[in-house]
């Protein structure tokens, strides 16, 4: 079929979709929610069988769904209603919640159900339970609801609901004398990613995100204790809780402690670095073993990786291959293993220019560290998704096991035609040949989990469900092969190999003489993507490599 992806934006949720029905050979095209006219003039044009909204922020327009079967994905079960379904969902606490395709008609989400799926609901991030549980739901009833459509003998049900309002700020107050932590926790999670809770610190309005738990640290209900790293304590009437990231008015997501200049005079509470807690506590990188096997965590927020931060967790490697282990596992974040450079702290930064060159150099010697680690074999789980530079770093690693279902998108070009670094010039060809690596580095598309391991990018899909313990057990398999020697032996012949063919030193030094344009040439496009990208500028057109029916030669197929 031909279907039309019709989405304020490319979401994760609507990457996702995009990646699953094109691998089913249907006709996909994207155009973004711009306005009645632009939709009319794309429905016009690519004359779609179906057109399907995943991720909108107002309704589509009677001109079309009276003429063509639209069906939307609403992130609530069958009868809710209302822009507030997820937000609600988890700040009441619910278990169960689910997602819903519904046929669009002029009261919004209350047409006739297509397919509709509930799941478990954690007690978790709202961006994280949106891209993991809804995505996973919402691609199962896409699936379904397309079927449907195809077979032509499927009648959908209307279901009675009734709408909730729309969760405004008042809604998500948190008292800090009274809420406890349980509370508090579900208040933030609840409008992570947007809007955030309307709050202060230290005297001044800001929107609060990126909230942990802290079991052991006490103080006055309100009062902000410590800070770690990037983050800042904050007391509860029963525990603390750790505010990751912070908004501050006219401005965007920022690290709390960049953000708030004020928060350099806080006591720091330090960690023994890199080994977990014993107790539940923010800690953006930790490292663990198990038979063999040491584990390395880096939950950056987004997935975005500052220069402090790459810093850190090259140190981190450094010092996780002087353990007596065999084998080291990068498992990045949960909802992310890494996105490349942080381009918010870029931003903020008094001189964008140096601090993405800081930002590059730092991200190349993570790379660097993990590629010239010759002590243990290393291995790169991607339980989340990656992008740009982090699609390359994880290469890097000797292995490279990635979640089915994960969505990646290994390129640079989409940021201002940036052209990229982290050694892929050397890390792309070995994997996938001179002519493999061009196509990837052209493409702008979104890539499944399986299309990089048809390729040759990536190593091994392993199942969604027990991703983690599949994980483990590969590992500790490995740690305990009587193999191991004779790999790290050939790894270490090869790396002299290739280092006598061409130094690493040489293919880095090229790339950062390409990336030096990039930052402080004349031409500002890198410059002028990444402040649109910050600060969520409101789209203006659909891009071409997304919009299939604005192409040029575009025809319907006969």
């Amino acid at each position: 079929m031909r279907i039309l992806l019709l989405t304020h934006s490319f979401n994760s949720l609507t990457q996702r979709l995009f990646t699953e029905l094109r691998a089913q050979k249907h006709t996909v095209s994207v155009e973004f929610d711009i306005s009645d006219a632009v939709t009319e003039e794309a429905v016009a044009l690519f004359r779609p069988d179906l057109v399907l909204a995943p991720f909108l922020k107002r309704a589509i327009p009677a001109s079309v769904w009276s003429r063509h079967l639209c069906l939307v994905v609403h992130p609530g079960v069958e009868g809710d209603r209302g822009p507030s379904a997820l937000d609600w969902a988890l700040q009441q606490g619910l278990s169960r919640w689910g997602v819903t395709v519904l046929q669009a008609q002029a009261e919004m989400d209350a047409g006739p159900v297509w397919a509709s799926e509930n799941f478990d609901l954690p007690s978790a991030r709202k961006s994280s339970v949106y891209r993991r549980e809804v995505t996973e739901a919402a691609v199962r009833c896409v699936a379904l609801a397309v079927q449907r459509v195809q077979s032509g003998d499927f009648t959908p049900r209307t279901v009675p609901g009734q709408a909730h309002v729309p969760m405004a700020q008042n809604h998500r107050r948190i008292d800090w004398q009274a809420d406890p932590t349980a509370v508090v926790l579900a208040k933030l999670r609840a409008a992570d990613g947007v809007p955030g809770v309307a709050d202060t610190l230290f005297g001044q309005p800001c929107h609060l995100f990126d909230a942990w738990p802290e079991a052991e640290l006490r103080g006055t209900p309100g009062d902000v204790l410590v800070r770690r790293e990037t983050a800042i304590l904050r007391a509860t009437c029963d525990a603390a809780v750790w505010i990751g990231h912070v908004k501050r008015p006219g401005g965007f997501k920022l690290p709390t402690t960049l953000a708030f200049p004020e928060a350099s005079a806080l006591p720091e509470s330090t960690l023994t670095p890199w080994l977990k807690a014993g107790s539940p506590t923010w800690q953006d990188i930790a490292y663990t073993e198990s038979d063999g096997v040491g584990f390395l965590d880096f939950e950056f927020y987004n997935g975005a990786m500052s220069t402090a931060q790459c810093q850190r967790l090259q140190q981190a490697v450094v010092w996780a291959a002087t353990q007596p282990t065999g084998v080291i596992v990068l498992r990045g974040g949960a909802d992310f293993w890494s996105n490349g450079i942080h381009l918010n702290t870029i931003e903020a930064a008094a001189s964008p220019s140096d601090e993405s060159w800081a930002n590059i150099v730092a991200m190349d010697d993570l790379t660097e560290a993990i590629l010239r680690c010759e002590t243990h074999y290393t291995v790169a789980a991607l339980r989340g998704g990656a992008g740009a530079g982090g699609c390359f770093l994880a290469r890097a690693a000797d292995l490279v096991w990635v979640r089915d279902g994960t969505v990646l998108n290994p390129h640079y070009k989409n940021m201002g035609n940036l052209y990229g670094s982290e050694l892929w010039t050397y890390l792309l060809p070995k994997r996938v040949g001179t002519a493999g690596a061009h196509a990837i580095m052209r493409n702008r598309l979104p890539m499944t989990a399986a299309d990089a391991v048809r390729t040759g990018l990536y190593d091994r899909c392993l199942p969604s469900a027990g991703f983690d313990a599949e994980v483990m057990l590969r590992a500790q398999a490995l740690a305990k092969s009587c193999q191991l020697a004779s790999l790290l032996s050939d790894k270490a012949a090869m790396r002299r190999t290739d280092e006598a063919a061409k130094p690493l030193a040489s293919y880095r030094h090229e790339e950062l003489r390409e990336m030096q344009r990039n930052f402080y040439g004349f031409d500002a496009s890198y410059h002028v993507a990444r402040h649109h990208f910050v600060r969520r500028s409101p789209q203006s057109w659909t891009p071409r490599h997304l919009a299939l029916h604005r192409e040029l030669d575009w025809k319907i197929p006969a």
